[in-house]
């Protein structure tokens, strides 16, 4: 495949080439004709790589000048212009060249004439064809089925007056018929001028005159060519070409209809403007404007809107939410799998397939693509906090069917449906957040009903309790009650997970724990396998409890306890001034739901003496971990304690907290934990 660029250089070379050979063989033709030589074909091959020259010229242009979209109307009006103005500089030179040597013989020489007349005839189909060219792009703008075919038609009409003029002459009646024919597909032809409405004040002005300019050069190369048809010595004349002839109405026809429909169109242009203003601050807008109801809704509107925007045939939109949106209308699911799968423009193809990085301008988010159904495609990624979450595609029956106007139009209600969706989105995280803080209101509220306001003792032992959360609801338990007179039952518990789940499963072991605690014929073992059993029934499967639990006899000064799969608790001894820990076997409460469980636990029994001390706690304080990753774990716990046994429970549970927190340092705990600190009086 030959590049774009590589094309303008051939057609360019060709063109020269063809005109070098017309020039060549119209002298020789000339030459010919004086000396009296009979040849097989007079004048048919200069015509011949006139006609040549012609296309070549044409496909210059149309090369040149690819893509309409990408050159605004005053530029192309611009080309017009100057190329008008190079041309018809060089027709006054050739005039100026006959009128200061108006007497002389060199005027009047027949190969005089006839160079003059070729380099003329150059520059009158350079400037022609390009205008044709421009003409082509200004009438198919936001073209139709229709208005293609019609233009289609117009070309093959034109190619075949190309080869019309091969064989004929202007005297010959055809000529007039061929002429008037393409005549009035041209007028016809003329009134497609929709690019007009798009231009402001300033560019309806310039391009009048742009165009009044163009029609000038006009009416100057048909002077200059009525100028050598007077002239006797010509070998061939252009207006015995209907192609020529055709353009010449063409190029005039449109241009002055230009002029006038845009002269109509001045008074319009404020309010077009105001339009275009309007569009730009509802974009700006877009930011604070509040959302649809809901996602679907405006997923609905931007399809409607943009297709209304642009004539699209026929549209999707595919928004990745929690409960992903697709619509589509005037196309099937298939075809839209169909036309993902051909595309092949990297940006349109990334944007499809949900891989775009930032918002495609507008040239990039149009492509052609090869359906038999679909022959152009505009794709829009819908981003919220730059994260592509949707995307709209917009397609049309023909080629080059969209244009930077339209898109423009469509990426504001982007922009505008991207801010809506961004807001119903953040109402639905607030509702959610709104419901979530009450939910944790009601666990926290829960879980503050469940621990004692006051702990129960009497005058043989004090005790002394604290508890924090790592969150706003923890899963950490504890309480003493009195279940007979001189016998407490304590119990320190911890609960797998957190939040309002946690919270209930407290309220759970609570309920169990008052009412088999109360069960005078329950020794510690006794509880914990009761405890088990009726936790087996309420607790999720994936849902477990460790608990310490102690009965404190004060009239036999003797402790009975149990763990069920908790941290050990701590005894200190005054009389041998030494720490132990309580590390009897135990398993969680849940794990084991069936008659097993009492195989994996066990029962000890110790005494006790005044001044001696009992510590409860939880693994939120031994699994605790500081900056350099070590853990405080029991023997750190029983370090502290042993400085602290002379002090009050108050005073103890104050300084463990405090060396627990000194040990931290700015690290804060990853769990719940408490401590219950339980001294016997001496």
């Amino acid at each position: 495949m030959l590049s774009e660029k590589l094309k303008i250089r051939l057609t360019l070379f060709l063109a020269i080439l063809s005109w070098l050979l017309f020039l060549f063989f119209g002298f020789f033709e000339l030459l010919a004709d004086r000396n009296r030589m009979t040849l097989d074909a007079p004048l048919l091959v200069p015509q011949i790589f006139l006609t040549i020259f012609i296309l070549t010229v044409y496909f210059f242009y149309r090369l040149h000048i690819s893509k309409a979209e990408s050159v605004n109307f005053v530029d192309l009006l611009w080309r017009v212009f100057i190329t008008g103005l190079v041309t018809s500089i060089g027709s006054l030179i050739v005039r100026i060249f006959f009128i200061v040597f108006a007497d002389s013989a060199i005027s009047q020489s027949e190969i005089t004439i006839n160079f003059f007349y070729s380099i003329f005839t150059g520059l009158v189909v350079i400037f022609l064809v390009s205008t044709f060219v421009v003409w082509k792009r200004l009438i198919l703008y936001q073209k139709s089925k229709n208005l293609i075919k019609l233009w289609a038609f117009f070309e093959v009409f034109l190619a075949a007056a190309l080869l019309f003029d091969l064989f004929t002459n202007r005297s010959n009646v055809n000529f007039n018929i061929a002429l008037v024919f393409l005549s009035s597909f041209a007028l016809l032809l003329s009134f497609n001028l929709k690019w007009v409405a798009y231009l402001n004040f300033r560019q309806k002005w310039t391009s009048i005159l742009f165009i009044l300019l163009s029609a000038i050069y006009v009416f100057g190369f048909y002077d200059t060519l009525n100028f050598f048809s007077n002239l006797a010595a010509l070998e061939f004349d252009l207006q015995n070409r209907v192609f020529v002839m055709a353009l010449f109405v063409f190029t005039i026809l449109y241009a002055g209809i230009s002029i006038l429909v845009t002269l109509f169109n001045l008074p319009t242009s404020s309010v077009f403007e105001r339009k275009l203003q309007e569009a730009m601050d509802f974009q700006k807008l877009s930011h604070i404007t509040k959302g649809s109801s809901t996602i679907e809704e405006t997923a609905e509107l931007l399809l409607e809107s943009c297709m209304s925007a642009v004539f699209a045939d026929a549209a999707w939109i595919v928004i990745n939410d929690a409960q992903p949106i697709q619509k589509h209308q005037f196309i099937s699911e298939k075809t839209i799998g169909q036309i993902v799968d051909e595309v092949k423009n990297e940006s349109i193809k990334n944007t499809l397939t949900f891989r775009a990085t930032e918002e495609p301008s507008a040239f990039k988010a149009i492509s052609a693509i090869r359906h038999p159904d679909f022959k152009s495609i505009v794709a829009l990624p819908i981003f919220i906090k730059k994260e592509q979450i949707g995307v709209i595609a917009l397609v049309n029956e023909v080629s080059d069917a969209f244009n930077k106007e339209m898109i423009d139009i469509c990426i504001t209600f982007v922009n505008q449906a991207s801010t809506s969706i961004e807001n119903i989105r953040l109402i639905s995280e607030a509702l959610e957040n709104e419901r979530y803080k009450e939910q944790l209101s009601i666990a926290k509220n829960v879980q503050k009903s469940l621990l004692p306001e006051k702990l129960s003792h009497n005058d043989s032992f004090d005790i002394a309790a604290y508890s924090v959360a790592a969150d706003e609801v923890g899963g950490d338990y504890y309480d003493i009650i009195e279940t007979e007179r001189g016998i407490f039952s304590l119990m320190v518990g911890d609960v797998s997970g957190k939040g309002t789940s946690a919270a209930f499963n407290m309220a759970q072991l609570k309920g169990i724990f008052h009412s088999l605690a109360r069960q005078k014929k329950f020794s510690a073992l006794d509880f914990i396998i009761q405890a088990n059993k009726a936790l087996s029934k309420c607790l999720e499967r994936s849902s477990f409890i460790t608990a310490s639990y102690l009965k404190i006899d004060t009239k036999k000064k003797t402790i009975n306890h149990v763990r069920a799969g908790h941290c050990p608790s701590i005894f200190y001894s005054r009389s041998e001034k030494k720490a132990c820990f309580l590390d009897n076997k135990g398993m969680g409460l849940g794990i084991l739901r069936n008659s097993e469980f009492d195989q994996y636990v066990e029962e000890s029994t110790i005494t006790y003496q005044p001044g001696d001390l009992l510590i409860l706690y939880t693994d939120g304080i031994t699994e605790a971990r500081n900056f350099k990753g070590e853990l405080y774990d029991a023997k750190g716990l029983e370090h502290s304690i042993l400085q602290y046994v002379d002090l009050s429970v108050n005073d103890i549970k104050e300084k463990l907290i405090t060396d627990l927190n000194k040990f931290l340092g700015e690290e804060k705990l990853d769990d719940d934990y408490t401590i219950v600190v339980v001294k016997f009086e001496q």
